[in-house]
């Protein structure tokens, strides 16, 4: 009843709010995403998204979907893996953004782990630009972090496969979802429009420290760092205490501090991008297969990944 190609796409959109952003991930035609996210709709006899051209939103039944997607196709890849005999073996060297430590990231991995047990995972947690660094640096093999929206990868260069002995290109980044930064900070801070504005940021070569700096002087509006901390605990603490306001995704605002609003008067930051980036050179059979089997475990449970309500996308079906 419930086509597992189907679901995957349904996942797809659910994820990132965006037909098309869908398609791109899973190197579909926009056309084929709608027709798999109808087929499903008709399956279950619900509609699962409400769409126009401006946006998409789960509907109730949409997000009860989402429930038993996860579980069905998590079941399914299980099944899949003892049938074949298939084991993913190995090494991998994973690392994630600061961003998560908050998200249910932990039960994600914990779970890969219980269905991977012959892989060795290394984990990570740093800033996302110091996690790109090391990615390029090939310390890493697959890298959950953000990324500003127009850093476009190059083209992947081909590489040797051991195992087929033929040419193959190295994937793409895959995006996981797409938000917006916002400044956050506690409830009833109020900021002096005669004053800099006190900034909570990371360390470089942080990209929100940087788009908050690049946002500010565009609007010509000073600052000062009261913060700087390697830790998004560490911010948080700065922040919850009402020591200033810190850049902050969407999606991941921490508890215990909210949205500035607009008649704070502070400048828009923009959107950013998570994404899976996988190393450019992978070289070791055992390092890619368990780099695509975690990565589609992140895909598959992404919209885990985010705290607070879901907003639309600036794109329809």
């Amino acid at each position: 009843m419930y086509d597992p190609s189907r679901l995957r796409t349904f996942l797809a959109v659910a994820q990132t709010l965006s037909f098309t952003q869908a398609a791109r991930r899973l190197g579909l035609r926009q056309s084929t995403v709608s027709q798999h996210v109808r087929r499903l709709e008709e399956a279950a006899g619900r509609t699962l998204f409400e769409r126009d051209t401006h946006s998409v939103e789960l509907t109730e039944d949409g997000e009860a979907m989402l429930r038993f997607a996860r579980r069905i196709l998590e079941v399914h890849e299980q099944a899949t893996a003892f049938f074949t005999g298939t084991r993913v073996r190995g090494r991998l060297r994973f690392g994630a953004s600061e961003d998560f430590v908050l998200t249910r990231l932990p039960e994600i991995l914990e779970s890969f782990r219980h269905d991977h047990p012959e892989v060795d995972l290394e984990l990570t947690v740093e800033l996302s630009g110091t996690l790109h660094e090391r990615l390029a640096a090939g310390r890493l093999d697959l890298v959950l972090a953000k990324r500003r929206p127009e850093e476009t990868p190059p083209e992947p260069p081909v590489r040797q496969d051991p195992r087929s002995r033929r040419d193959a290109p190295v994937r793409q980044d895959t995006l996981v979802r797409h938000d917006e930064l916002v400044w956050i900070g506690a409830e009833g801070l109020r900021l002096d429009a005669g004053r800099p504005v006190p900034l909570i940021v990371f360390p470089p070569p942080g990209i929100t420290r940087a788009l908050a700096f690049e946002a500010l002087e565009r609007q010509g509006r000073p600052w000062r760092i009261v913060c700087t901390s390697g830790s998004l605990n560490g911010l948080i603490a700065a922040a919850r205490a009402g020591l200033g306001v810190m850049a902050h995704s969407r999606g991941l605002i921490p508890p215990g501090l909210v949205r500035l609003p607009e008649r704070a008067g502070l400048p828009e930051l923009g959107p950013v991008d998570f994404v899976l980036a996988y190393g450019r050179e992978r070289e070791r059979a055992s390092a890619r297969d368990a780099a695509d089997a975690l990565a589609a475990a992140i895909l598959a449970s992404g919209d885990r990944l985010h705290r607070g309500t879901r907003h639309p996308h600036p794109d329809g079906a």
